[in-house]
């Protein structure tokens, strides 16, 4: 039987006063290397068909290289996206029993990329309960030239407001405007996770370094939520969860604790989405896992 990791409860609080909270060597850094080079490595197989040049990408993909879905088709990945000290960790901020994962996903801000749009991300997820949030793992030093995230102090506890970040850049700007704190900016190293509820408004800045800013982030949502009406998304509609339905099926399993110890086996894509044109360049350009690959 997993227990949840050890949180200071200044920690539980601030992240509950804040929206976020960054929890300093949470993890051994030598264990971060071994499994961000596993990151590294799954990162070069779904963007190997992805020779753009930053200037011939959209301003979004200009943000960052992402790749989400990972521990599905990279079983290497999974040490970490279902670590018990990051996920318990997890489960001690939100305070819930049991969580499970919405999806993880590879961030991988380009020597050069441009700052990433002010945003909240529970909007972009059709699940009810505002338990969900986000752990933000640097694989490097992330600093104020790398890219280092922001969140604005208290805005979790604001409405949820849609930002169109994936086709309008700058978007984010009105919402930070109208925050009542400014966004604070975190730097943070390998061995670090920075957590931020679902309803934080977050941003980060431009790469302005010569090398890549590498970011790994797990979405966890504590297990009982229901799906909401709006949207449709692939951790849901791949096994046909109903609105007002509990989110439990195999693409969203327990990530904490783990049934018997053991990480689940991802559910496969169905092959509508291979018949997709949007899924179908999502996962040609590395987005997401190929279908039939799990």
């Amino acid at each position: 039987m997993q227990t949840a990791a050890l949180v200071d409860p200044a920690d539980v609080e601030t992240f509950r006063r804040d929206g976020f909270v960054h929890l300093k060597g949470l993890l051994d850094a030598d264990e971060i290397a071994g499994l961000g080079r596993a990151v590294d490595a799954a990162v070069t197989v779904r963007k190997r068909n992805d020779t753009r040049a930053l200037a011939d990408k959209s301003p979004y993909e200009q943000s960052f290289i992402q790749c989400q879905y990972l521990w599905e088709d990279f079983p290497d990945v999974r040490p970490l996206t279902f670590h018990p000290k990051i996920v318990g960790a997890a489960a001690a901020l939100i305070g819930a029993e049991a969580m499970r994962l919405w999806h993880d996903q590879a961030l991988y801000k380009e020597a050069g990329g441009r700052e990433t749009d002010a945003h909240q991300d529970h909007p972009y997820w059709p699940i009810n309960e505002l338990r969900t949030l986000t752990a933000w793992i640097p694989l490097v030093e992330v600093d104020d030239e790398t890219g280092c995230m922001g969140y604005a102090p208290g805005s979790h506890t604001g409405a949820a407001e849609y930002v169109n970040i994936f086709t309008e850049p700058g978007s984010g700007e009105a919402l930070v405007a109208k925050q009542k704190h400014k966004p604070v900016f975190v730097p943070a190293g390998p061995g670090d996770v920075l957590f931020h509820h679902g309803l934080t408004v977050h941003l980060a800045k431009a790469n302005r370094s010569d090398r890549t800013r590498r970011a790994y982030t797990a979405i966890y949502f504590a297990d009982g939520c229901t799906r909401a009406a709006k949207g449709g998304h692939p951790s849901l509609d791949r096994e046909a969860i109903s609105v007002g339905a509990v989110i439990d099926g195999r693409a969203t399993p327990i990530a904490w604790p783990l049934p018997d110890g053991r990480y689940p086996e991802p559910a496969p894509w169905p092959a509508a989405y291979g018949q997709s044109r949007t899924m179908e360049r999502a996962a040609r350009m590395g987005v997401f896992p190929t279908v039939g690959a799990t």
